[in-house]
């Protein structure tokens, strides 16, 4: 993505360069760990970082709103079935490339089941559940989520719990 810093003559906030090359990594990382797909990851964070540059949150609050809006984006896109199509054809694609299809095809099965168990969730377990196994800080989270710290841990407790309930829910008996 490129930015300019034409500042206020381009209608470009002035900030926006330095906001993108500080948190773009951790935007692509929040999406690509709900998503699966750095690809996909980069067009949430593109479109996350036209929503900042929008807005006016300031550029001290940017890193939690950004990761914040990371995940609630890349959760709207999970939720919406988008990504069928493109799954499909990415397995397809994947399968012939791995030499061991079965362990592929398992381990991609494995990895859609936590992400739908994971988008069946509560939106705030969903989310900071994903800002804190993103490497998040609980202090971050907490900012980010306008929480307190201590309540940081008890949500992401809940969250796993009622992901594996979720895993366990529909898992398939063996």
């Amino acid at each position: 993505m490129a930015v300019s810093g034409s500042g206020a003559a381009g209608g470009v906030r002035p900030d926006l360069e330095q906001v993108f090359r500080v948190h773009y990594a951790r935007v692509v990382a929040v999406a690509a760990r709900v998503l699966g797909s750095r690809d996909q990851a980069e067009d949430v964070a593109q479109e996350v970082f036209l929503s900042f540059g929008r807005s006016s949150v300031s550029a001290a609050e940017a890193g939690g709103w950004l990761s914040v809006a990371a995940a609630h984006t890349a959760l709207n896109l999970l939720r919406s079935g988008r990504r069928r199509a493109s799954r499909e054809v990415a397995a397809a694609d994947g399968a012939q490339a791995v030499p061991d299809v079965a362990d592929a095809v398992v381990v991609r099965e494995e990895h859609q089941r936590v992400r739908t168990a994971l988008s069946r969730l509560p939106r705030k377990q969903a989310v900071a559940l994903l800002l804190r196994h993103s490497g998040l800080s609980y202090a971050d989270v907490a900012a980010a989520l306008g929480m307190s710290p201590g309540s940081v841990g008890t949500t992401v407790r809940r969250a796993e719990s009622a992901l594996r309930e979720e895993l366990n829910r529909h898992a398939s008996p063996e």
